[in-house]
């Protein structure tokens, strides 16, 4: 599986306007459900309970939120970036630039786990995180995403 199969151009956003965890997971909340027909508060109220289980800020400017939604019936990934950055309590201390949220069926977690470790290993290259970050909009960071996600 590659991510292209389940994330669309039209699910990267390169200006995220949040200044705060919980803001920027709201924001992205609401442009998901703009593009899927899901509920984003519902999304919001999700993604905020497993934050509470510990950060999905990892490391390097990246956080990967995710969790189950009841009803969903295939995986969702979406993509967005911050410039300025924002403290979302990753492991390393440092601000977060690069969003990408995963939201998956409540019977899919052989699949979430695929697509959380294909991310995660995509994400390892420093080559790929400074082309999502310098990608002057939406599109090119999901072409820099394609091109790199092929390579692995």
């Amino acid at each position: 599986m590659h991510l292209t199969d389940v994330l669309r151009s039209d699910m990267v956003w390169p200006t995220l306007e949040a200044q705060s965890k919980p803001d920027v997971i709201r924001e992205l909340a609401q442009h998901i459900a703009a593009m899927e027909p899901l509920d984003a508060a519902r999304v919001a109220e999700i993604l905020m309970e497993r934050e509470r289980l510990g950060s999905t800020g990892i490391q390097d400017g990246i956080a990967i939120p995710h969790g189950k939604v009841p009803g969903l019936d295939h995986i969702v990934i979406a993509c967005g970036r911050s410039p300025s950055g924002i403290n979302f309590d990753a492991h390393d201390g440092k601000p977060t630039h690069l969003f990408f949220v995963l939201l998956a069926p409540e019977n899919a977690t052989g699949q979430h786990l695929k697509v959380l470790a294909r991310l995660s290993r995509l994400l390892k290259d420093a080559h790929v995180r400074e082309g999502l970050l310098e990608a002057p909009s939406g599109g090119a960071m999901f072409e820099t995403l394609a091109t790199e996600d092929q390579k692995i």
